[in-house]
Order: C-alpha cells, then sequence, then structure tokens
C-alpha cells in the first residue's frame, strides 16, 4: 500500500509539473545575420533590454574557400560577412548588452554556386575534424552556441544524426558551447534526418528554429497554428520557436497575421521564442519588424 501511494503522488506531480516545463513562454529573440554580404553589422540591429536576444551568424561550412568548394568532412571554414561580423565586433556587441549571445550556424542551403551537403567520409573522422575546426572558430570569435542548418544530405539519417548529436555533446562536456539548436523544415528528406537526431540526441538540443517560413507563400494564421502544433508533437518536449522571413519568400508574414497567432500562441503559454530570417534582409526596411517582435516578447511573462 506505502508503494501505491508513492506511485501515486509520484504520478500527480509528474503531471502536474511536466506541463509548466514544457509550456511556458520565453522571452527568446534570434536572427541570422551576415549570409548575404550587405554589410550589416551587429550594432545596426535595434536590441531590446528585456529580451534574451542571439545573433546567428550564417554559416560555417565544412566546404573549402575556393571558386569551386569541395565537401572538407567536418573541416568547417567561415563563410559569413566576417569583415562586418568580426571577433572584435562580437566583443562589442556583448559588452555592450548584457542580454546579447552569440551562436554560429552549420551548413545552410548552398555553397558558391551548389548545394551545402552534409557529406562525411565516417562519423569518427567527421566528429573529429568538426570539434577541432569548430572549437578554433568559437573560441576566436567568442561564441556561445551552435545551430544546425544542414538542408541537403550525402549521409543517411542515422549517420546524421550520430555526427551531429556527439559534436553537440563534445562541444558542451567541453564547454565550449552552452547551447544547441536546429533548423529543420517540412521537407521529407530533411525532416527524416533531424527527427533522427532528436530521437537519439534531444535532450541536448536547446532550440528548434523551424523554418515556418518554408510553407506556401500566403499561409493563413489557422494555418501556421496548425503547422506549430504538428511540429511541436513531431519535437515533443522542444521548445519550438515562430518565425518568419524578412525576404519575402513564403510562410506567414509578419503583414499578415504572424504577430496575431505570436499573440495566440502566448494565450496558451505556447510562445517559446521568435527568430526571424535575416538580418541582411531587414536591413533596408529598418527592422521595424525585428522591434514590434521584441516588444511582444518582452511582455510575455
Amino acid at each position: 500500500m506505502e508503494f501505491s501511494k508513492l506511485f501515486f503522488t509520484f504520478f500527480i506531480l509528474q503531471t502536474l509539473l511536466v506541463p509548466s516545463i514544457q509550456s511556458a513562454n520565453s522571452d527568446l529573440f534570434r536572427e541570422y545575420i551576415g549570409a548575404e554580404f550587405n554589410n550589416v553589422r551587429f550594432s545596426d540591429v535595434p536590441i531590446n533590454s528585456n529580451v534574451e536576444f542571439h545573433f546567428i551568424l550564417a554559416f560555417a561550412i565544412d566546404y573549402t574557400t575556393s571558386s569551386s568548394p569541395s565537401p572538407t568532412d567536418g573541416q568547417f571554414n567561415i563563410f559569413w560577412d566576417s569583415d562586418n561580423l568580426s571577433p572584435p565586433q562580437v566583443s562589442s556587441i556583448k559588452n555592450a548588452h548584457s542580454n546579447v549571445k552569440v551562436a554560429l550556424s552549420l551548413g545552410g542551403d548552398s555553397v558558391g554556386n551548389g548545394h551545402a551537403y552534409f557529406n562525411p567520409s565516417s562519423v569518427d573522422s567527421w566528429v573529429s575534424n568538426a570539434v577541432s575546426s569548430l572549437t578554433k572558430i568559437i573560441k576566436e570569435y567568442n561564441l556561445d552556441g551552435i545551430d544546425i542548418d544542414y538542408e541537403h544530405f550525402k549521409a543517411d539519417p542515422e549517420t546524421f544524426s550520430e555526427c551531429i548529436g556527439k559534436l553537440i555533446t563534445t562541444l558542451k562536456q567541453n564547454g565550449v558551447i552552452s547551447f544547441a539548436s536546429i533548423a529543420p523544415f517540412d521537407d521529407d528528406q530533411v525532416q527524416s534526418h533531424y527527427l533522427a537526431l532528436w530521437r537519439s540526441y534531444g535532450h541536448l538540443i536547446d532550440y528548434v528554429n523551424f523554418q515556418f517560413y518554408a510553407y506556401d507563400q500566403g499561409t493563413t494564421v489557422d494555418q501556421f497554428i496548425s503547422y506549430f502544433q504538428t511540429q511541436s508533437s513531431n519535437y515533443n518536449g522542444g521548445k519550438v520557436l515562430a518565425s518568419f522571413a524578412t525576404d519575402g519568400s513564403g510562410g506567414l508574414s509578419p503583414e499578415n497575421g504572424f504577430f496575431t497567432a505570436c499573440s495566440r500562441l502566448k494565450s496558451q503559454q505556447n510562445l517559446h521564442g521568435i527568430f526571424v530570417w535575416s538580418a541582411d534582409d531587414s536591413m533596408s526596411g529598418g527592422f521595424r519588424y525585428e522591434k514590434q517582435s521584441q516588444s511582444l516578447l518582452a511582455i510575455t511573462h
């Protein structure tokens, strides 16, 4: 009887506590920067002191930097606008704003005139090379985390899972990074790889930067909420962030109801944060939607 009472008490406590862990609003705002080489700087982007702000440098890629890039099996090189987003500028923006952290994103869609493929020769060689090369870059730039944004693959989901999972594990254990995120979107091949990673290593992944802007242009508020619920189920227990793009691509745009959808998520205690692709595209518009996003997040609690 005593065991039964203890088990029942534990079950009740678990039922009460788990939803409060998984369902909670956040003041996290994240923005990709540097992929388009249009001279945007960290200091150009408005930063609300009442949010947690992550810049994500786009991209570090394990390809050569030659005119005809080729895979390097985990030897990462810098492909973002390092002239305007340099180590001194990382230090400067972090010193000026105590709420700012800076990460780098791995992979992306393209390199040179072709796709950026995840293409390891083996799990061990890729992980060894990646840990070494990324540790060097992260320490040089005084970065805080990594984001995984591979979108094309020449390896099966299990190999991707083991490579990325072991990379995140090692970087965290070594104290090189304090957080990690993934950036999937609704494509069968992409999802098969990221869901394999999630099943094995989801406990090490802090944020899911789901690319909701990869859905069709003209997405409605109701469709967005439905997509959000689906991906929250796919990445069960994860902090799935709402997202929009300022390059006019797709998804639910800020002009057509994105903030209405976020307000609805907030009322449900499901607004885990917002991320934007990208500062490069937003600069010409004066970052109006970055300001609006952060204002919304600053009053989420």
